[in-house]
């Protein structure tokens, strides 16, 4: 059976209760064999007992130290004319027409992508475990988008905030809206089967937040508890008939048949990173990628994007 399983990164870091940077260190020197499918890297388990063994009889000892301390690494790799790895987090197909550009543009380094939500990515940036951060998270009280909480999660650090790009959320609802949806306070009409993101996703805090400002308790929708891992999904479980409504972004609803689009919200999608010595030149690169005309050209044909912003510093300490 053993001969079956495979993890992902993600998997393999906490197994080994490591940062998934150092898995991806581990597999770019071949300590770890691993193998992509589709956009994720796997290992074998036959494959990570073997490198279990090897540590155990501290022959991997050296290899996991010197991955851990990311200073030594990326001298050695830049001595080497290796590849460092940037790791990307986030789902918007915006950050993969991104990682394609760093990957042309930005020597020495090999961009790496985590499907992860806002809240999830920030807090792996604190770990130190990814490089370039999105994040698109409501601040109720004020009404900003991501800085209240890049404040508070990344206390200490020196970091730069740009703007990606722009775009409408809001209520996905069935075709012709039969529940006569218009606004957030429509939430609190009864029986509505809710199609619900997974917690720390932009949607959800989205959501949450803005049952918060109206005073709907988040039990009174059915379905609140269930976590669908995309906006598509969303779309899709709402286009279906088996939920009346769900949040989620209008690219989305475009793609989804089936389904209308309600938009309440012009949300701001953000990067961060983090300015360390080490990171400024490709900081740099980045930056210049975002506002070059071939990388917003492609973004133009995506509907729903708003590029007015793109490639902006809106916040540096």
């Amino acid at each position: 059976m053993t001969a079956d399983i495979s993890y992902t990164t993600e998997e393999i870091a906490k197994l080994l209760k490591i940062s998934k940077l150092t898995v991806y260190d581990l597999i770019k020197k071949g300590d770890l064999p691993a193998y992509r499918v589709g956009k994720q890297m796997r290992v074998d388990a036959v494959d990570l007992e073997a490198y279990k063994a090897r540590a155990k009889s501290g022959h991997a000892f050296a290899a996991i130290k010197e991955a851990a301390e990311m200073p030594v690494r990326g001298e050695a790799f830049a001595s080497s004319g290796g590849s460092l790895p940037l790791v990307i987090t986030g789902q918007d197909v915006s950050l993969d027409i991104l990682a394609k550009h760093i990957e042309k543009k930005v020597p020495g380094h090999r961009p790496l992508r985590s499907y992860s939500g806002s809240l999830d990515s920030l807090i792996s940036m604190y770990r130190g475990e990814s490089d370039i951060v999105s994040t698109h998270l409501l601040d109720g009280d004020t009404g900003e988008y991501n800085l209240p909480y890049i404040r508070k999660l990344l206390i200490g650090s020196s970091y730069v905030v740009v703007n990606l790009i722009s775009r409408a959320a809001g209520l996905y609802v069935q075709r012709g809206n039969p529940q006569q949806l218009s606004g957030w306070a429509d939430l609190a009409q009864s029986g509505l089967r809710l199609a619900n993101r997974e917690k720390g996703s932009g949607a959800r805090v989205l959501l949450d937040e803005q049952l918060r400002l109206h005073g709907i308790p988040s039990g009174t929708l059915l379905g609140y508890l269930g976590e669908e891992t995309n906006h598509m999904s969303v779309a899709g479980k709402v286009a279906s008939g088996k939920a009346d409504v769900g949040v989620g972004i209008e690219k989305a609803a475009n793609l989804v048949g089936g389904v209308d689009f309600i938009p309440l919200i012009q949300e701001r999608y953000d990067l961060v990173m983090l300015k360390k010595p080490e990171n400024l030149e490709w900081i740099g690169q980045v930056k210049a990628i975002l506002l070059s005309e071939a990388f917003q050209y492609e973004l133009r044909f995506i509907h729903g994007y708003d590029l007015a912003q793109t490639g902006r510093v809106l916040f540096e300490t």
